[in-house]
């Protein structure tokens, strides 16, 4: 007799999620259908608007375009509902600078959630960086080359640009730099350039800042540049030659003259010649110039234009596809360690304290009830503890806190890295109070997950007191109301209870146990008090 055998693992069912981006020239809506992490674009529409012309001329969104934006996302939303996104967790609608900046951004996004019920997203710089990045992984993945050398992704829109330094497979630099299309455009209508003299002086303008560009991020030998089309995919799919439907197309520096030429182009002859819509005319001269002024300042031979996007990044967040947790943890640390480097700090000890952090994270999980992402930044604040020595010995985790607040980690939002910093000041001394501003300045779940994150981190260093780094070897365990750390090949852990002494009193007020240290030799040692 035959018989049938039902799969324990059934294929995981389709769901469909939408991502809503509102940008300086256009919004856009990118609809896709996710089946375990893999994504398939179903629709992609985009509106053009004005608000990178109001926000970066006047500094305000006007009521009319205002509204224009509700009836354009009305639209979307329909669209939406066609596909069967509907509910808030299939949708991410987000802005970037052009609302941003606006004076009057909260109106906008109030009217815009009253309007429609969609709550947008402003994302801050770190945020779109680390979206550029995840877009553009599987470019990487295809072209294993790049992970060996020096690769710039560079993301020219209507108000930044955006570039990220990879060096071997790692991000070592990023940025965001006021230098966009629609940004200069208005610099040069408020001027009344005249037109005779408009390539020259939007070169001047332009190079001003790769100079600057070139001088904060100097890679060591020349690299390939990865220059995004963002919502001038269309235009430039028309004005490049043999741009077909794949997602990248390769150009020689050698042979690029095109930017020059658009720049000289008047609009409406582009509109005419080339089908561009009047938004697309008008910037996309000013964009491919900056792509080419950035590529020969840095050398570049080969430049790569990709229709790779933030929406891109955002669709493969929502499909799991992320760096993941650990791949994003990677980049971290690695940001981290190269952070501490430039302050001369003990890799050895840092390193060593992150990884006993770790480690009494995962075993208190159920205690504390923080996610992957209290994790990644509790590495993060281990690495960096002790970098506030390079000022001064003395309250050097309050300068730790200091260099980290102002100091750039790649893919940390602002809210993130007071997070890290915090950690990392409270890592001895005093505990955390009310009456410190940056503590008192987070909402309540944040203090609370900053103090049980410092706790753990007081305990680490405890265990690294004497710098030797011979507390590889831990075991957890619970008696009662004791949690039990056992040192294996330790003899002598003298310093260390000595260090507990003096910093398990958070730990124990907020986990509510003793810490009792022990050696595997003798499995027994005595408790603390605190």
């Amino acid at each position: 007799m035959a018989t049938s055998h039902t799969s324990l693992n059934p294929p995981p069912s389709p769901r469909q999620v939408a991502v809503l981006d509102i940008g300086a020239r256009a919004i856009r809506l990118d609809v896709a259908e996710i089946t375990g992490t893999r994504l398939r674009i179903l629709e992609s529409l985009q509106r053009s608007v004005n608000l990178g012309k109001e926000t970066f001329g006047a500094g305000s969104i006007n009521r009319a375009s205002i509204e224009e934006c509700v009836e354009i996302i009305r639209g979307f939303r329909h669209v939406m509902s066609e596909y069967g996104v509907t509910a808030a967790d299939q949708i991410r609608a987000v802005a970037t600078s052009s609302v941003r900046e606006a004076a009057n951004r909260d109106a906008f996004l109030d009217r815009i959630y009253i309007a429609t019920g969609i709550p947008v997203n402003v994302l801050e710089d770190a945020e779109v960086e680390h979206l550029i990045h995840l877009a553009t992984h599987d470019l990487f993945e295809a072209n294993p080359a790049l992970n060996r050398g020096n690769t710039i992704i560079a993301e020219v829109g209507g108000g930044t640009t955006r570039l990220l330094l990879i060096q071997n497979g790692f991000v070592t630099h990023s940025g965001t730099y006021k230098l966009g299309a629609l940004r200069i455009q208005e610099s040069l209508d408020s001027y009344q350039t005249p037109p005779e003299h408009l390539c020259s002086v939007l070169n001047q303008h332009i190079q001003r800042t790769v100079n600057q560009i070139v001088e904060t991020m100097p890679p060591s030998k020349s690299p390939v540049l990865i220059a995004l089309a963002g919502d001038l995919e269309n235009a430039m799919r028309r004005l490049i030659g043999g741009w077909n439907k794949t997602d990248t197309t390769r150009v020689r520096m050698a042979d690029f003259t095109l930017a020059e030429t658009i720049v000289a182009t008047p609009p409406e002859d582009l509109m005419r010649e080339h089908h561009l819509p009047p938004h697309e005319a008008e910037t996309v001269g000013q964009t491919l110039l900056i792509y080419d002024r950035l590529a020969r300042a840095f050398g570049v031979k080969t430049m790569l234009l990709s229709v790779k996007s933030m929406r891109r990044g955002l669709l493969m967040k929502m499909a799991g596809q992320s760096m993941g947790a650990a791949r994003f943890a990677e980049q971290l640390a690695h940001s981290a360690i190269a952070l501490g480097r430039k302050y001369h700090f003990d890799e050895a000890h840092a390193t060593q304290v992150a990884t006993i952090a770790l480690q009494l994270f995962r075993a208190l999980q159920s205690e504390h009830g923080l996610d992957a992402r209290h994790e990644t930044l509790l590495r993060t604040a281990a690495i960096l503890h002790d970098i506030g020595a390079f000022v001064s010995n003395t309250a050097h985790h309050k300068h730790s806190m200091y260099l980290i607040l102002n100091s750039e980690l790649f893919g940390l939002t602002r809210h993130d890295n007071a997070i890290v910093a915090l950690v990392a000041r409270y890592h001895r001394r005093s505990v955390p109070r009310p009456l410190h501003p940056e503590y008192a300045a987070l909402d309540r779940d944040s203090r609370i997950a900053t103090s049980k994150l410092a706790a753990l981190l007081r305990v680490a260093d405890a265990l690294d007191r004497s710098h030797i780094q011979h507390s590889r070897d831990l075991a957890f365990s619970r008696e009662d109301n004791r949690f039990v750390i056992t040192l294996a090949n330790v003899e002598d852990v003298t310093m260390e209870r000595l260090a507990l002494k003096e910093k398990a009193s958070l730990f124990e007020s907020i986990f509510g146990m003793q810490i009792v240290l022990r050696t595997a030799s003798t499995m027994k040692g005595p408790a603390f008090d605190g």
